[in-house]
């Protein structure tokens, strides 16, 4: 760990530089020889803090944000007319035609009207800019701000504000194993490797091997928003997106700017979080970073808990490093770099595991009027995963390393896409994508303490995709939405050698042979407008995931539970459909939004359980014949004045086995790891100026950890709260708690029970400096 502080230290230092040299650039303000003054309010006519105010005209562009008195001033502007645009948080976009001789010594004044939850814009749902309400999908946009009003640590915490959302071992970021923070939407099930993909300027953040998801990738101070999207849309996004698709979008700041954020809380548990930027004519470059560190808690019990049983505790430091090129207003080209490194320990001495992860992407975003808009990413490099394994003795006293694992492997990908209306009633998309994993599992296998046998296996997975999409609008009501998807996986130069060290003997080859397989993904959506209140909505779809090569040919071990990998695994295929409604009334105060869904999954991959013993589980990953989830979700938001709302949601589904030749008995059985009922609330209060402060609750359904439900993880409720405030017009301070009601809720049982975090709280402050 020592090692990557140090690094972590080196990227912190390099950024503050870019700091200062942004302090010293004055933050990209602009000359000219006309004062523009004025001031932004809500229809209450009270002042509106940190609004962007924007004065351009091609190719020229100035911002400015308001201050406490929601008073904007450009001191010096190069010309006579241009457009001026406001936007805030929670409110809908401001554009007016601006003329200093027609406004001439008086200020301008801007009035905004409130944002209602359906009129917020989502890129996710079709990969073009659509408005929530004016999409068929089911969609959850969080913003910035509710982000930072989670009183959870991380971002995978945050999301539990959206029902459904769940973790495989229902266990967070924060102290989990890393290959156990796959995801599971509307009861799709998890055994680790994620059921919906997750993307951030349209790169996947998925470990490429094995498909969970780091989640402290991406600094906080670096996010603008995250969209989630429920429901199968393998039709745009391909393998990954079999239960939906969750974007992480970033970040994109124009000019010169700075945000800072730091805490301090239990279990001694530092964080600081630094994004910059730096405009110099059309160049912006961009700089984001965090580190992080927990001493954790011992996730066993009394009277479980055993002298083996040690704190689970993490460290993790991320860097990112971008540099963009602005071609007019047209374009836009980028490079960038990011370094990620995390390192943990898993609840025993010889239990800890060690992530190095290194990758450059480039992309470019270009728009024509004529044309259409076009945009291509591509990116790759290189993972290193390390863990240790041991068998635990049935007194919790004791334990013996079992297995030293290395997991090398490198990502290349590419994508692009073309978007273009036809007319004022259709929109076209068209576009590929591909990537190749190259990955081996290098075990060294120990006997008694000492090493006994060598084994590596691994290979390479290839996967192209082409799709289409066609959206059009009847009328008024009605807008029709069409898209279909082809993909083709292979699977090749895979291979298993086993050595033995011990003794002598021969080396034991398993040459794998060569797979594929493709995919069709169609989707249909349909959405109709009754009033301008009330939409009706509803989807088919189709959709599929491949193994990955973790599945396919690395074994795993957490406790006493043993999974082995599967090399004749075939790919995941789901075929769903879901129908809804959504209804607001006095001027979007109160926004009501419900929706049924359907999913049978074909050959779901899932952790069948070969045999029990005191000490040890030994669990295979193998296709079920098939799974059923179905299910309602219910959402509302309440505001209920200008400084309180009210949100809450629900989801009950039903997720059972329908299908499984090779063992019937589990037939009418639950799916491991989804609970039947998943419900949040949330309570926000925001005083402009002076508090801002939510609480949170969820609660979660029982459910089990192993395909025969016989090992029943408990139901449970949690609390969590935040608040903050300002301090001058660039500073706030916060405080925060999770989990406030101490409740030790379960999270494993490998076979022993494992519980999830005790109470924790944290204090610190955030800059913001544009």
């Amino acid at each position: 760990m020592s090692t990557m502080v140090s690094k972590f230290k080196r990227t912190a230092l390099a950024a503050s530089l870019l700091a200062l040299l942004i302090a010293a650039n004055g933050l990209g303000q602009e000359g000219g020889p006309v004062a523009v003054d004025g001031a932004v309010r809500d229809s209450t006519g009270a002042p509106i803090a940190g609004a962007e105010v924007t004065l351009s005209k091609p190719p020229f562009h100035t911002s400015q944000i308001t201050d406490h008195d929601g008073r904007f001033h450009f001191g010096a502007v190069p010309i006579e007319r241009g457009t001026l645009r406001v936007q805030s948080a929670g409110f809908s976009p401001f554009e007016q035609p601006w003329n200093a001789r027609a406004q001439g010594t008086q200020p301008v004044e801007i009035t905004l009207a409130p944002l209602g939850v359906t009129e917020r814009m989502t890129v996710t749902a079709t990969r073009t800019p659509q408005r929530v309400n004016e999409t068929a999908a089911s969609v959850a946009v969080l913003s910035n701000e509710d982000l930072q009003s989670s009183g959870g640590v991380t971002l995978d915490d945050a999301l539990g504000q959206v029902p459904g959302f769940m973790i495989y071992r229902r266990n967070g970021s924060l102290t989990a194993n890393p290959t156990s923070l796959g995801v599971s939407l509307r009861g799709v099930g998890t055994s680790g490797a994620s059921r919906a993909l997750v993307i951030s300027d349209g790169i996947p953040l998925g470990d490429p091997f094995g498909g969970w998801v780091y989640w402290d990738r991406i600094p906080p101070t670096s996010i603008e928003s995250v969209e989630i999207v429920e429901g199968g849309v393998s039709d745009l996004y391909g393998g990954d997106a079999l239960g939906g698709v969750i974007n992480v979008i970033p970040r994109r700041p124009l000019d010169s700017s700075l945000s800072f954020q730091t805490f301090y809380g239990n279990e001694e548990s530092p964080e600081a979080s630094f994004t910059a930027s730096l405009r110099a004519r059309q160049w912006v470059a961009l700089t984001s970073t965090e580190g992080f560190f927990t001493n954790g808690y011992v996730d066993v019990l009394p009277p479980l808990e055993g002298t083996i049983d040690t704190p689970v505790a993490s460290e993790h430091g991320t860097a990112q490093f971008k540099i963009e090129r602005l071609v007019g207003n047209q374009a836009r080209l980028f490079a960038s770099g990011s370094m990620f490194e995390d390192s943990r320990k898993n609840g025993t001495p010889d239990q800890n595991n060690d992530t190095r992860l290194r990758q450059l992407a480039i992309g470019a975003n270009w728009q024509s009027a004529k044309a259409g808009a076009f945009n291509f990413r591509a990116y790759g490099g290189p993972e290193d995963y390390d863990q240790s394994f041991s068998s635990i003795a049935s007194n919790q006293d004791s334990e013996t390393l079992t297995d030293i694992q290395r997991v090398p492997s490198i990502q290349t990908g590419l994508g692009a896409q073309w978007t273009r209306t036809a007319g004022n009633n259709q929109t076209l998309a068209a576009g590929f994508d591909g990537q190749q994993v190259r990955g081996a599992s290098d075990e060294l296998m120990y006997s008694a303490g000492s090493v006994s046998t060598a084994v590596g296996a691994g290979g390479r997975q290839r996967i192209w995709g082409i799709y289409g999409e066609d959206i059009v609008r009847i009328g008024t009501r009605v807008l029709i939405t069409g898209g279909v998807r082809v993909d083709d996986w292979r699977n090749y130069d895979a291979l298993s050698v086993t050595s033995p060290l011990s003794t002598a003997g021969p080396l034991q080859v398993v040459d794998y042979t060569p797979r594929s397989e493709q995919a069709l993904s169609p989707r249909l959506s349909a959405l109709y407008r009754a009033r301008n209140n009330f939409v009706l909505r509803a989807s088919m779809y189709r959709a599929f995931r491949p193994p990955t090569l973790n599945e396919l040919y690395r074994n795993f071990r957490q406790g006493n539970t043993l999974t082995l990998a599967n090399s004749s695994l075939t790919a995941e295929q789901l075929t769903g459909a879901e129908a809804g409604a959504s209804y607001s009334a006095w001027e979007e105060r109160l926004s009501l939004r419900g929706t049924f869904f359907w999913s049978d999954v074909s050959d779901p991959i899932a952790n069948v359980t070969l045999s029990t013993t005191s000490s040890l589980t030994t669990q295979q990953r193998q296709n079920l014949g098939e799974t059923r989830s179905r299910g309602v979700e219910l959402e509302a938001v309440g505001r209920v004045s200008n400084d309180l709302t009210f949100t809450g949601g629900l989801q009950y589904v039903a997720a059972t086995v329908t299908s499984f030749p090779a063992d019937p008995q589990l037939v009418g059985l639950l799916v491991p790891e989804v609970p039947r009922h998943d419900v949040t609330l949330q309570a926000r209060y925001t005083r402009p100026h002076r508090l801002t402060a939510s609480l949170d609750a969820r609660y979660v359904g029982s459910t089990f950890d192993n395909s025969p439900n016989t090992l029943l993880l408990n139901h449970y409720f949690m609390l969590d709260a935040q608040a903050s405030r300002p301090l001058g017009h660039s500073m706030e301070i916060f405080v925060a708690g999770e989990n406030l009601l101490d409740e030790r809720y379960d999270v494993a049982r490998s076979p022993f029970l494992t519980n999830g975090p005790p109470f924790l709280y944290r204090a610190g402050f955030r800059v913001t400096l544009r």
